[in-house]
């Protein structure tokens, strides 16, 4: 990417409609969206190139929606591996197989995406946010530089990081402490030959391992592993898994091995722990929080990606243009975005799958044991009656959905 500003720039100042701290797959996706319709943006971030995070690394279903309306999907295929069809199992059983497009990436090339998709490189400035001042007119942004941006709206896409919301007042309060832990790898077969499937998802198989799922699909260097588990990090297990992932795989999940045969971790194994957190003191005038700077996700949940789609969309096709047209930007425009419908279901609805996926995996209760049980004989139950009447299942569904 060329014109990026990355020299410090003593006493310089930008003036911008919209100034967007943060630039992850959040950020740089508004940037794109709010840049295309024609207005004045800057994005800030203290990275040029966005380094090798374990994130987001698949999308499918609803996602792809969302993707399409922003325009992106194209853009996408550029930079992932698209996939078809999950062969689910658990216990070494084939649960059923999903059918539907999905696509495998690292995170940093679909960052690197949506960074391009932005019109103008000099839009991206590549240093650090160290205070904002805000105010129901403009926003004043200092730069570890030196230089200052001036804004009409302040967008915080940071994250979790929430050094600067701290200094705005906001304050982040957890639901769920180390709600879960995920790990990320890729693999291959020792003699180099393909997996016998396009991915996978293999579900755990006793409720004290707290393994929801490990899924399996296609990215450029290979196949790769999310691990998704519900149990304390500073279980030994965890340090098994980063130090021996392929063995301590197999022990946990054992009807795995007649899927992948003779495999090997072929890169560094990549985790962290997810708290499941919301912001407070988040409505002030000039400045809107999305993605991870406003909720956390659980990963196994996979409703991340939609939020944030969703808040990009809301915020970036709906409520900036209206917001831009007129003067001032307090407390009454800001609160539009935070009591959109759309937003709000789709923040509830990942609390409720994060909550569920937990119970769903760790609760031994009579209660769980049996809803557990009726949720894989459902879905196994329909997967061999669409085995016999193929399409039967979609035209059911497509029926309710009239």
């Amino acid at each position: 990417m060329t014109g990026i500003v990355t020299e410090p720039v003593d006493g310089g100042e930008s003036d911008a409609d919209v100034a967007i701290v943060g630039g992850g797959l959040a950020g740089s996706l508004a940037a794109a969206v709010l840049a295309r319709a024609g207005h004045r943006v800057v994005l800030v971030d203290k990275r040029a190139v966005y380094p090798d995070e374990f994130r987001v690394e698949k999308i499918g279903g609803h996602q792809l929606e969302l993707f399409r309306k922003l325009g992106f999907l194209d853009a996408l295929e550029d930079v992932a591996c698209r996939y078809d069809q999950v062969l689910n199992i658990r216990e070494g059983k084939v649960v059923d197989v999903s059918v539907g497009r999905a696509y495998g990436f690292a995170y940093a090339d679909l960052v690197a995406m949506a960074r391009r998709q932005i019109p103008d490189p000099s839009n991206l400035i590549v240093d650090e946010v160290t205070s904002i001042g805000s105010s129901g007119d403009v926003q004043h942004l200092e730069l570890a530089s030196g230089r200052r941006v001036t804004a009409r709206l302040v967008v915080l896409a940071t994250g979790m990081a929430g050094v600067l919301g701290y200094k705005l007042g906001i304050r982040r309060r957890v639901l769920a402490e180390r709600h879960s832990v995920s790990f990320g790898f890729t693999i291959a077969r020792k003699d180099g030959s393909p997996f016998d499937f396009e991915a996978l998802t293999c579900y755990g198989e006793r409720t004290a391992d707290g393994i929801d799922y490990l899924s399996l699909f296609p990215v450029r260097a290979g196949m790769r592993a999310n691990l998704f588990m519900f149990r304390d990090p500073t279980d030994p297990i965890m340090r098994e898994l980063r130090r021996k992932p392929d063995a301590t795989v197999l022990r946990l999940l054992p009807g795995l091995r007649s899927y992948l045969g003779d495999f090997r971790v072929t890169d560094r194994v990549q985790n962290w722990v997810m708290d499941l957190t919301v912001v407070e003191g988040h409505l002030q005038p000039g400045v809107v929080l999305i993605g991870d700077a406003f909720q956390t996700n659980c990963p196994a949940a996979g409703t991340g990606v939609a939020r944030l789609l969703v808040d990009v969309d809301r915020l970036c096709t709906e409520y900036v243009p209206q917001w831009l047209m007129t003067a001032g930007m307090g407390l009454d425009k800001i609160s539009q975005f935070y009591a959109d419908r759309d937003k709000i279901a789709a923040d509830q609805q990942s609390l409720k799958m994060a909550r569920f996926r937990q119970a769903l995996t760790s609760r031994n209760d009579i209660g769980w044991g049996v809803r557990r049980r009726l949720h894989f004989l459902r879905r196994s139950l329909a997967h061999r009656v669409d085995q016999m009447h193929p399409g039967w299942l979609g035209r059911v569904r497509g029926a309710l959905r009239a």
